[in-house]
């Protein structure tokens, strides 16, 4: 429970205008944020207006929120909330991802190439999966991963089915990567 203590204490803190506890609630949530508004397949603009309203209605909103233990649900609620609005001012009707972005980070050019490979498969199999699998995927590969409370607020989704929606979409996804024949030590 230190976890729940300190962000009682940081929310605590944060409404009386402190601005290292807002600065540690804007650096514990901000990947959250972040991943609603990719999830929903907003460009990098969109995200930030995204993520910038999500944190100004916070800012506004932080002295009445009544449980801080529920601060990352609130937030990835209300991020999802501003993605629609913006997918509706924007007119756009497509919600989910077709592509993820691949960081290339690798040390050494064999190692970076055949990484490429990999994701360039796993995106492949990844875009043949409903949109459902394809954000949840997203959501739990997200650094650092939200809570399954944040990704049920984000997706709609019942705490207690996020980890079996996960596991069936994994099995959707291999399945996905055997028919594209995918050998096994690329995936390793």
């Amino acid at each position: 429970m230190p976890r729940a203590a300190s962000l009682e204490r940081l929310v605590s803190d944060a409404k009386g205008g402190d601005e290292r506890a807002w600065g540690e609630i804007v650096e514990r949530y901000a990947g959250l944020v972040w991943a609603v508004a990719r999830a929903h397949r907003l460009g990098d603009a969109d995200a930030a207006d995204v993520s910038q309203a999500t944190w100004v209605k916070l800012f506004r909103g932080l002295g009445s929120l009544q449980q801080p233990s529920a601060l990352g649900a609130w937030l990835a609620t209300t991020a999802r909330r501003e993605c629609l609005r913006c997918i509706r001012r924007s007119g756009r009707a497509e919600r989910w991802p077709d592509e993820l972005e691949v960081a290339d980070d690798g040390p050494a050019v064999d190692a970076a190439l055949l990484a490429s490979d990999r994701d360039a498969l796993v995106l492949g199999a990844l875009a043949g999966l409903a949109d459902r699998d394809r954000a949840l995927l997203r959501m739990l590969s997200a650094d650092p991963a939200p809570s399954y409370e944040e990704i049920g607020a984000a997706l709609h989704m019942p705490i207690g089915s996020i980890g079996p929606t996960r596991a069936r979409a994994l099995t959707r996804l291999q399945r996905k990567l055997e028919q594209l024949g995918t050998p096994a030590e690329l995936l390793r």
